[in-house]
């Protein structure tokens, strides 16, 4: 419809949709080429590229499965996955070619041609004929691996359709405030293995938008960027955010052209929320979902992101249209409204199953489209949203439920707190005692009391801790998501289980 507008911009490269369209028929003819037939995996190991969005939609033109790996991982995490995967061909930018798998045709994403064909050689000698290939909005068409927190991660099976209902229902029902209008600049920061990453350049691609491609998040950088291509909308996590507002960069930055900022994937500290309000002057919209549901399912809409709706603004939101929610019991029977149970979902979104493991996708496809997420939460009396946390991540202390994230929210707004994380610890009479890991900020001595004091302000005496360490970072996982695991270890060495 549109074949002369920019659609990838990397660099000094810029490649225009008719071209890209071009590249991508290319791509599936040679995936084909190479014996390779339709529901195939074709796996890729490196960063964002344009090269790399070319790859997902060659891949997805010839009907097979496009598996990104995310490229933080250790090689032993990234040879599971491949493993996992069985890919019939590997895509590896050169500083991951020691991951490529012994026996699996593996090909380089460079220009140069090193030992053998380079990526562009080998793309440029095929065919732009469209590939005889019928693909149906059922197939699969992404396989994302879930972040592993626990065991090993899961392959999650997204088809076409999870990929472009979203968008259909928020046209038919008139919700524009997520709908970019072709033409629109975004820019491509989050990791290519996510949903965050990958999912969103299918989205931004079937909305006619330009894309900003970045290789990587580097908060400077997003700034300039933001500037230079007078971006109009774009997604980063909070912790991304977080990042972005401190760097020195920001106090003088040009955040005009922005119209709306997205932000979501873990929940974010209503300080650093009004911050990035204030500071940015655009829209904000939160989303809420999963790898399991392509992402969005839930939105917080620009008009409750005031000061006289500050009540709402620590939800989630209220389902997008076209999705229904529900607040499950154990039994997974309904919670009425303002009671904490397990997040479900019905969507045109919702994932079709995990890849080899029918246990885990019974265990999380409870029938007639319905997905359990694993996030506790609750459905207020307006029908909005409040996630909690993750279900395993609970603390009981005194017969009373905590979760984390809602301590870590209250404390985050304290001057002497950069980064926390909560956690539950062994206590003889309690059960459990809540105790907070925190980073300090830079060049200040920290306040214990001040700073538990600031979150009684905020919060109920029995969810402040009763304890804080400090240190100097958090470990998290490639997404970003805090290892409470990892956090709780030592203080639960030697017990049989780590409940108390």
């Amino acid at each position: 419809m549109r074949p002369n507008d920019e659609a990838l911009v990397f660099g000094t490269r810029v490649t225009n949709y008719a071209t890209f369209e071009e590249h991508a028929k290319q791509i599936a003819n040679g995936l084909a080429e190479l014996g390779l037939k339709p529901g195939d995996r074709v796996a890729y190991v490196g960063k964002n590229s344009d090269y790399a969005i070319e790859l997902a939609f060659g891949v997805a033109k010839a009907g097979m499965v496009f598996v990104p790996v995310i490229w933080r991982l250790a090689t032993p995490e990234v040879a599971w996955i491949l493993a996992d995967a069985a890919p019939g061909a590997v895509f590896l930018e050169p500083e991951f070619e020691t991951c490529a798998p012994p026996g699996v045709t593996s090909i380089i994403i460079d220009e140069a041609s090193g030992d053998g064909e380079s990526f562009v050689a080998w793309r440029d000698r095929q065919s732009s004929t469209p590939p005889e290939v019928t693909v149906d909005e059922h197939d699969v068409v992404l396989q994302l691996y879930t972040s592993g927190t626990t065991g090993k991660p899961k392959g999650v099976l997204l088809t076409h359709a999870n990929g472009i209902r979203q968008r259909a229902n928020q046209i038919a029902s008139g919700v524009t405030y997520l709908l970019a209008e072709p033409g629109d600049t975004t820019i491509i920061a989050m990791p290519y293995g996510h949903i965050g990453g990958v999912g969103g350049v299918f989205l931004a691609v079937n909305a006619g938008q330009t894309l900003i491609i970045q290789r990587e998040f580097e908060p400077g950088a997003v700034i300039e960027a933001i500037r230079q291509y007078q971006i109009k909308r774009m997604f980063l996590v909070p912790a991304a955010l977080g990042m972005m507002l401190q760097h020195p960069a920001a106090e003088n930055a040009d955040f005009s052209s922005l119209v709306t900022f997205t932000y979501g994937a873990s929940p974010i500290p209503l300080d650093l929320l009004k911050q990035g309000v204030e500071r940015m002057g655009c829209e904000f919209v939160q989303v809420y979902g999963m790898t399991e549901t392509w992402g969005s399912v839930v939105a917080l809409p620009p008009e409750d992101h005031r000061p006289d709706r500050v009540h709402k603004m620590s939800a989630a939101g209220k389902a997008l249209p076209g999705v229904e929610l529900r607040i499950l019991s154990p039994e997974l029977e309904d919670l009425p409204a303002n009671t904490v149970g397990e997040v479900a979902i019905r969507s045109p979104n919702v994932m079709a199953g995990y890849w080899k493991r029918p246990l885990e996708s019974g265990l999380a496809l409870i029938g007639d489209g319905w997905l359990r997420t694993g996030d506790a939460g609750l459905l207020d009396d307006e029908g909005y949203l409040f996630i909690q946390d993750r279900m395993k991540d609970m603390i009981i202390t005194g017969a009373e439920n905590v979760y984390p994230a809602e301590v870590e929210s209250a404390l985050y707004g304290h001057p002497h707190v950069l980064d926390v994380a909560v956690i539950g610890i062994p206590d003889p009479r309690w059960g459990e005692a809540i105790k907070a890991i925190v980073v300090p900020v830079p060049g200040v001595e920290p306040d214990v009391a001040s700073i538990v004091a600031h979150a009684r302000e905020r919060i109920a005496g029995f969810k402040c801790p009763k304890s804080i360490d400090f240190v100097d970072t958090l470990p998290r996982n490639p997404s970003g998501k805090i290892l409470r695991r990892a956090l709780r270890e030592p203080y639960w060495a030697g017990y049989a289980r780590n409940v108390n």
